[in-house]
């Protein structure tokens, strides 16, 4: 496994800083078990209203489902460790946990579901709209094309093959229309948007800003639709999130152009504004610049971070159906920042670098990475291969920053 031996590399066994208590996103009560309930049902619940209580020698931790895991395991530096065991369950709970309930999730241009499991773990539901070889057409503007359910699985394996780590697992999914959202939603408004095709398929289109209507609904093959499962994060309640305007983003305009596209020297501006004008954060958007241009996202006008931990902490890259669009093309402009900072984290060249060899090629470590998700192949050939083209101009990008 290519996979294997890259995480083995001394690149990727770099140590984090210690995690001090106040590191941590959360901080557990010791002695809160969690148990199931004795009717033999997947729900669990606080060993105080428990009917049976656990084994002795097992620590509360012990006892949580792989979701709160997960949230309890994320600090300052990352979102969740480079040798994660629960990694492989939380995203085989992605993909099989029984779905309990479905409504759609507000907000948003596009129809997206929340997905909720008997352990009371929930999921973000993109439903695929394209198939795997369509490309994005060369008239479109980036921000009216639609979002890739197989682009959010392809960027949650490419982020880790980065060693960001910075976007929340992502599993693929079949789910029966009919039997997992239909007949199950409580939300009114998703309901009345059901029907069945003159083909004979199970159709539903929500309501959102754009692309709800009979013209763009989702159909099953009669009822089986494939899409992305990607595990929440905290709910904001619990812990707060901080959301940023990116200084790179786009003007969302069909004919205007954002201030970074018409003043070569845009970078030193940024440079003197918070928080950018100190610790890391930075460099972070430049890595985040990396991977958007890796997959060809043109969509990154947000980021956001965990308000609990100041500006000394990773960005979470969130919501990336807009990549993998297009391969047969390249965006140059994304990696704007790169080029008119000259900036990039030592790590992260050194690990570019990396990936460009031949035992750790890029595409080939993100096909065995997602030969492993139900759905695949999850990209076709093609966008494998515009990966290292891509890689290429990365580097190219440093060198001639270096040679300046």
């Amino acid at each position: 496994s290519k996979l294997a031996a890259l995480f083995e590399h001394p690149l990727y066994n770099i140590p984090i800083p210690e995690v001090t208590q106040k590191d941590k996103l959360f901080i557990i009560n010791p002695m809160e078990k969690f148990s199931l309930r004795s009717s033999g049902s997947d729900e669990w619940v606080s060993s105080s209203k428990a009917e049976t209580l656990l084994p002795t020698g097992k620590t509360a931790y012990d006892t949580y489902p792989t979701w709160l895991k997960f949230h309890v395991g994320i600090n300052r530096y990352e979102l969740y460790p480079r040798r994660d065991p629960l990694l492989p369950m939380l995203l085989r709970d992605l993909a099989t946990q029984r779905i309990i309930s479905s409504v759609q999730k507000s907000g948003g241009t596009q129809l997206k579901l929340i997905m909720t499991f008997p352990n009371y773990g929930q999921a973000l539901f993109k439903p695929m709209k394209q198939t795997r070889d369509q490309e994005t057409p060369i008239d479109f503007f980036y921000f009216s094309d639609f979002e890739r359910h197989n682009a959010e699985i392809a960027a949650f394996h490419l982020d880790r093959i980065l060693d960001f780590r910075r976007i929340p697992p992502v599993s693929g999914r079949l789910v029966n229309i009919t039997k997992e959202i239909r007949d199950i939603t409580t939300d009114k408004k998703l309901a009345k948007t059901f029907f069945i095709s003159p083909a004979g398929n199970v159709c539903f289109y929500g309501e959102c800003s754009y692309y709800c209507s009979t013209e763009h609904a989702l159909c099953g093959k009669p009822d089986r639709l494939e899409g992305s499962m990607a595990a929440l994060l905290p709910d904001k309640a619990l812990a707060k999130r901080r959301s940023w305007r990116s200084p790179w983003r786009r003007s969302y305009h069909k004919s205007k152009k954002a201030e970074w596209e018409l003043n070569p020297n845009y970078c030193a501006q940024v440079r003197e504004t918070p928080p950018y004008d100190r610790g890391h954060r930075l460099l972070d958007l430049i890595d985040m610049t990396i991977l958007d241009f890796l997959m060809g996202n043109m969509d990154r006008h947000h980021y956001e971070t965990f308000e609990k931990f100041g500006n000394d902490t990773f960005l979470l890259h969130l919501d990336n159906g807009r990549g993998f669009g297009t391969h047969s093309r390249d965006e140059p402009s994304i990696l704007a920042p790169l080029q008119q900072c000259c900036s990039i984290k030592k790590s992260t060249y050194l690990r570019l670098q990396l990936l460009a060899t031949q035992p750790y090629r890029l595409s080939d470590l993100l096909r065995e990475a997602l030969a492993a998700d139900p759905l695949a192949p999850v990209l076709a050939e093609p966008h494998l291969r515009a990966l290292d083209r891509r890689l290429g101009k990365v580097l190219a990008a440093v060198g001639h920053c270096l040679a300046r």
